[in-house]
């Protein structure tokens, strides 16, 4: 039974018509960049985050870079953030000039550890980026009390995180401003590259739309030295039609993890993703940590024609983009474990039932085949 990573042919196939005459309304239109169709898709979005306010943008990328310039980072200036991320996030901070400091993660929800915050703040640093990884939120409330002691603002980065909740609060509004990718495989994916920064600043949501457009305060009136990273009028409309049913498909996602958890419960070598108490997990990934062996469980699984990936397989303290900072192997012990062993399973709407069961099947095979024989001593 073949089982991709990830079909976005079955995401995407019970909104086709829909998606097509929202296309054609924008070709109709002539509305291709930023214009009516990116406005109203910015409305309904502040409203699914429960934010006064979003910005398009044209990825998710741009959306955490000027939501720092918009904040205020500048050349000299730190932001600290994870290790175990995808590389925008400190691509963002490098690119406002600023130095990315690390902290190290809480090894159960991969997230940032409120408790690793405060003894990386100097007098340079000026933000916060906490990371929803794979769609849990970190632990919000004591990062957004040490931000506020120390006068910090704090972005979410929640590229992976569309509709998950902490206590019940729609990540992405909980800080100063909240940063989503559209990336075709999120769970509310463009046809395309798109972003979006939420906030409910109006001086930051403006701010950030004269960024966005070539630091235009009207046309051809350039008040700040801004960028072009308007996003698309196509993309505004397919995130349009598409978002009606993220809800729905991130219950399915919780679903089929919930129906992993028991297939998998106590199985040997592999340990589950944790749940947090505070958190509703919005699933972008299935990521269960293999102790030992997992390229070989990787070789079983691709010989069965089941997907598997690693997200992320090397911290980026430990890359050589930013071997400059000088931050040796061991320096975060528990994010470094966790990039060798994590192992993403296949996850998105439209997975069937039976293909959960295919994959955990095949994971009890290799555990089975992977467990040493028991040893058996002589009685002296």
């Amino acid at each position: 039974m073949r089982i991709p990573f990830v079909d976005l042919r079955i995401v995407d196939e019970p909104l086709e018509e829909e998606i097509q005459g929202a296309m054609h309304d924008v070709i109709r239109n002539c509305a291709f960049a930023g214009g009516p169709f990116v406005t109203r898709f910015e409305a309904d979005w502040a409203q699914f985050c429960e934010t006064e306010f979003a910005v398009g943008v044209g990825n998710g990328t741009e959306a955490l870079w000027l939501a720092l310039i918009g904040l205020g980072v500048r050349p000299g200036d730190e932001v600290i953030t994870v290790p175990n991320t995808f590389i925008a996030t400190v691509e963002a901070i490098s690119f406002c000039g600023a130095t990315p400091v690390f902290v190290d993660v809480d090894e159960q929800t991969q997230t940032m550890d409120p408790e690793q915050i405060e003894s990386a703040i100097t007098p340079r640093t000026k933000a916060i980026i906490p990371v929803p990884l794979f769609g849990q939120p970190a632990d919000m409330d004591p990062i957004l009390a040490i931000a506020r002691r120390h006068q910090l603002a704090v972005i979410e980065d929640a590229c992976q995180a569309h509709g998950a909740l902490y206590k019940g609060r729609k990540v992405g509004g909980l800080g100063h401003a909240g940063c989503f990718s559209f990336y075709p495989t999120k769970n509310l994916g463009a046809f395309g590259e798109a972003g979006a920064v939420v906030t409910n600043d109006v001086r930051l949501k403006e701010r950030i739309e004269c960024l966005r457009d070539h630091g235009q305060s009207a046309r051809y009136q350039h008040r700040l030295i801004g960028w072009n990273g308007r996003m698309d009028g196509i993309q505004g409309a397919v995130l349009k039609a598409k978002l009606k049913r993220l809800a729905g498909e991130n219950e399915q996602r919780r679903a089929r993890a919930q129906l992993y958890r028991k297939l998998l419960a106590d199985l040997p070598g592999v340990t589950l993703p944790v749940e947090a108490d505070y958190a509703t997990h919005v699933y972008h990934l299935f990521v269960v940590r293999v102790r030992r062996n997992r390229a070989e469980l990787m070789r079983h699984l691709a010989a069965q024609e089941i997907g598997c990936l690693i997200h992320y397989p090397t911290p980026i303290h430990l890359q050589e983009a930013y071997r400059s900072l000088g931050l040796p192997a061991g320096a975060f012990p528990r994010a470094e474990k966790c990039a060798e062993e994590i192992l993403s399973l296949p996850m998105f709407p439209g997975l069937s039932a039976g293909a959960v069961s295919a994959v955990a099947s095949e994971l009890k095979r290799w555990a089975n085949v992977a467990e040493p024989e028991p040893e058996y001593g002589c009685a002296a």
